[in-house]
């Protein structure tokens, strides 16, 4: 004769324990910033368990620091360990890294994280609070602004006419991506500063293209007007030597929206 299986594993296992009751912490397995945690609360809620206390979104914490502690039945906390930690994981990661980056740029340059574009919908929205928790942005301008990249350029017919589509959007602020494609990256500037670019954006990943365009915005008396922001596969040991050079944004990519996960781990405590 055989036994009936439940169809859900876990009451089966549990099932000798299923009438009590268990606390359980989720505790850091690394340094690092926190995030997602209100989703994480409104979750645990959702599967039943009652919420003792969860750290304020953004917080800093050390390995070993207790990041939630909830009360349940045995088959509620086994459903939240598979649940909660996936929420905050990767984002508190991307945070993290994140915030290294702002360290290790000090007061200048201002970091950027435009990356989360790349990503699919459904983590559109955790990425940017993630790297907005870090103290980075995830734009590249604070106000308004139409951003044309390569692909505008090269549709438009160049940086002059890309420019001129936009000049009377008078509100919002123009920023352009230069890579060198239409003509060498001084001459690209040259044209962007003509035409109206409050920011460029070399995308090029190259050093010696940012000392280019800030020698020429330099020539044209123009560098008090026009940012310069620089990209291109950007690493933590980079920043260090980016600092020297007359840059106003960095815009860090994959090193922070594919970060490692913060490490951390549920226990039940009693």
């Amino acid at each position: 004769m055989k036994t009936k299986v439940a169809d859900d594993l876990r009451d089966e296992i549990l099932r000798s324990v299923a009438g009590k009751k268990f606390t359980a912490a989720i505790i850091a397995d690394d340094d690092g910033i926190v995030v997602d945690t209100a989703l994480a609360a409104k979750e645990a809620r959702s599967l039943g368990l009652s919420v003792i206390h969860i750290i304020d979104e953004g917080l800093p914490v050390s390995r070993g620091d207790e990041i939630a502690k909830f009360r349940g039945s045995p088959k509620q906390l086994a459903m939240a360990e598979d649940v909660l930690i996936g929420i905050m994981a990767k984002s508190s990661g991307i945070a993290t890294a994140a915030r290294k980056f702002v360290k290790e740029a000090g007061a200048r340059p201002q970091i950027v994280s435009g990356a989360w574009k790349k990503m699919p919908p459904s983590q559109k929205d955790s990425v940017r609070r993630a790297v907005a928790s870090g103290g980075a942005s995830f734009r590249v301008c604070r106000n308004s602004f139409v951003y044309l990249d390569k692909n505008y350029t090269k549709m438009l017919g160049g940086i002059k006419k890309s420019l001129e589509a936009v000049a009377h959007l008078n509100s919002h602020e123009k920023v352009i991506q230069l890579k060198g494609r239409h003509a060498d990256i001084t001459t690209e500037t040259f044209d962007a500063v003509r035409h109206g670019a409050n920011i460029i954006h070399i995308d090029t990943g190259e050093p010696d293209d940012v000392k280019l365009v800030v020698a020429e915005l330099l020539r044209l008396g123009m560098r008090e007007k026009v940012k310069v922001a620089f990209s291109g596969n950007i690493r933590l040991e980079d920043v260090e030597y980016l600092r020297t050079l007359d840059i106003d944004v960095l815009d860090i990519g994959r090193q922070i929206v594919d970060a490692p996960l913060l490490d951390m781990r549920m226990e039940v405590i009693e």
